[in-house]
């Protein structure tokens, strides 16, 4: 009987609670058990949100530990660079004999490298007249073989070739420039004959080939011209940095070779200081070969 009893007031109960619950919701709108359950749902979500947020803001507020630390440069060089590297004082500024000893005496390389010459200016490359750009031969050479063409008329051609051109012609070098055939480095041209290469400035000007008076090839007197490039004229210009990249001779050279091909270059790049440059046009100088420590050279050296 008391089973009974306690049966009939669980029925009661339940009964009452399912009234309760019909009283707050309803069959549709904000107050319906489907809005009812999203509400639900979208606040635990935004909990949820919240406590990620917490979370990784502590995480950024501690220290980050890397397991692997970027080394320094030096360190991540190879163990000749490193050995080689050590014969250099740092924070110490080179006067030019020391620091063309310390070039050929820390070349890590086998081959024959390039020892060359970086030099920082006070100008700004974006205004015309700061634009540095010059030639000249050096007095020892490059130390390379450069094989030199000319695009002429026929008489030019001729001499062109007398004074050590590898290459000379018109007409039929023409062709070989329309089949894509670059075999040389500098490419000399008469002003008459300019007219014909515009055609091909999109093939000769990435590839640095394309003539221009203001590296001395474009001119009428070809046979000096071949003569100067054979010899081991360079040209220099400013990158968009202010600094002037330019290699001065091999490894191999005398001392004394590469000591006049430098004083030649800074003189030059002393000459072309530009009238607009106010305070210090030389900045920094340094030396080093195609794949060995830098080293500095006092500025007072210039």
């Amino acid at each position: 009987m008391a089973d009974i009893d306690e049966t009939i007031e669980t029925q009661i109960t339940d009964a009452e609670q399912a009234e309760v619950v019909a009283e707050k919701t309803a069959k549709a709108g904000k107050r319906s058990a489907k809005a009812i359950k999203e509400a639900e749902e979208l606040q635990a979500k935004e909990e949820r949100k919240l406590q990620n947020a917490e979370e990784m803001a502590e995480a950024e507020s501690k220290p980050k530990q890397h397991s692997n630390p970027t080394r320094p440069r030096l360190e991540r060089q190879g163990k000749k660079f490193q050995e080689a590297a050590k014969l250099i004082e740092k924070d110490k500024a080179y006067n030019l004999k020391e620091a063309i000893a310390l070039a050929q005496k820390t070349n890590p390389a086998k081959f024959d490298a390039s020892v060359e010459l970086h030099v920082n200016l006070g100008v700004d490359p974006r205004q015309a007249d700061q634009n540095i750009r010059d030639n000249l031969v050096l007095p020892a050479g490059t130390g390379k073989k450069v094989r030199v063409a000319v695009f002429a008329d026929v008489d030019d051609a001729a001499a062109a070739t007398k004074a050590g051109a590898d290459i000379a012609g018109n007409e039929e070098f023409l062709k070989q420039l329309e089949k894509g055939v670059l075999d040389f480095d500098i490419l000399i041209a008469t002003p008459t004959m300019m007219a014909k290469l515009g055609k091909y400035a999109r093939v000769l000007g990435p590839r640095g080939l394309m003539p221009n008076p203001k590296s001395g090839t474009v001119t009428t007197d070809v046979t000096k011209a071949v003569s100067e490039a054979k010899a081991g004229r360079v040209e220099y210009r400013v990158d968009s940095t202010g600094i002037v990249h330019l290699p001065v001779g091999k490894v191999s050279f005398k001392a004394e070779d590469l000591l006049t091909n430098v004083q030649a270059v800074l003189t030059s790049v002393k000459n072309n200081k530009p009238a607009s440059v106010k305070g210090n046009y030389v900045k920094a100088v340094h030396l080093t070969t195609s794949m060995g420590p830098s080293i500095v050279i006092a500025v007072s050296e210039i």
